[in-house]
């Protein structure tokens, strides 16, 4: 790349517990193409051996920084004390998430693309989820999209191409602009702050696998899998979000389908045992008071109706197929 001179990017890592991927998270930084980073990494408490291998790293690469708290914090606590930490010197901030990795050209293509087009206030990129690639959709080459337009369309159910805070590539002053760059009451800040940003920001894109990330059971993740805090992200994404990006009409409309498609997560949830079911309401009954709503107990009754009657249709037919009734004829005489 002929960028004379490379912008200074800040890569942050912020890690509790994670001794099983952290060496191969520090490789990816380590043999990035692009040279002029520094790697700020924030031990959160950790009680295994993360502390160990990351100064055994960092005597080896000066670049790399490392910081611990006092206290355990949680993730997006975490994520922004590491950027309180990021080189006021940083043109662009590039988070990799201690299980994650980069591919090597990764930190140059996103640069490439911020640097040509000083619109853009992130940038991101095809991602490698475990076995699948995503965070796709965006037609090529769509190097720059409006972050009206982006916000906009993924509010109306288009695609979904923030992946997670290892996707992105973030301008370093938007950071430093907020006194806390992610809220930390929302669960899915980072996706939250996306649409923060691009209300006066364009959003680039490089049509290439550019991170890896990898999905395990890890705290945050299984909490918000076993509560579903994703269609509760959503729906706060909208609430707070959707007068900005929508007209009244397609705000009326996105909130009403939200809410159906809420309340069939909900119907299901009927059926799980009793602990588990109650877990779920309590959380997102509070969760929906908290946003001015509340749960249509007429709606929920119509869905566990039509959920009864599917799975008995289902029942049905599978007996219907065990016992074949069409070789079965009456027997008659004369006619009707």
């Amino acid at each position: 790349m002929n960028l004379i001179p490379e912008p200074l990017v800040s890569v942050l890592t912020p890690v509790y517990n994670c001794e099983k991927y952290l060496a191969a998270c520090i490789e990816s930084v380590l043999g990035q193409t692009y040279k002029n980073w520094e790697y700020v990494i924030v031990n959160n408490c950790s009680t295994d051996k993360t502390l160990e291998i990351i100064e055994n790293y960092a005597k080896k690469d000066k670049r790399i920084r490392i910081y611990n708290t006092i206290q355990l914090l949680n993730v997006i606590q975490n994520h922004n004390y590491g950027f309180s930490l990021i080189s006021p010197g940083s043109k662009y901030c590039k988070v990799v998430q201690a299980d994650d990795w980069l591919f090597t050209d990764c930190i140059m293509k996103m640069v490439e693309v911020a640097e040509a087009h000083p619109t853009v206030g992130i940038v991101g990129s095809y991602r490698l989820e475990e076995s699948w690639v995503t965070c796709d959709g965006l037609p090529y080459p769509s190097t720059v999209v409006s972050g009206m337009e982006l916000c906009r369309s993924r509010l109306l159910g288009g695609p979904y191409v923030f992946g997670s805070p290892t996707t992105l590539l973030i301008r370093s002053d938007l950071i430093r602009s907020r006194k806390l760059f992610y809220n930390e009451n929302n669960l899915h800040a980072d996706y939250e702050v996306c649409y923060e940003v691009l209300k006066d920001f364009d959003f680039g894109y490089v049509h290439q696998v550019l991170t890896f990330t990898r999905r395990h059971n890890e705290t945050e993740t299984t909490f918000a899998r076993r509560l579903n805090t994703y269609i509760l992200g959503e729906l706060i994404i909208l609430k707070k979000y959707g007068h900005v990006f929508l007209s009244k009409q397609e705000y009326d409309t996105s909130l009403k389908n939200r809410l159906r498609g809420y309340h069939e997560f909900l119907g299901k949830t009927i059926f799980l045992p009793n602990r588990k079911r109650k877990e779920i309401w309590d959380y997102h009954k509070k969760a929906l008071k908290e946003l001015g709503l509340s749960i249509s107990y007429i709606k929920l009754f119509k869905i566990t109706c039509r959920i009864l009657l599917k799975r008995f249709l289902t029942i049905f037919r599978i007996k219907k197929q065990d016992f074949p009734l069409k070789d079965i004829q009456p027997k008659t005489q004369g006619r009707f």
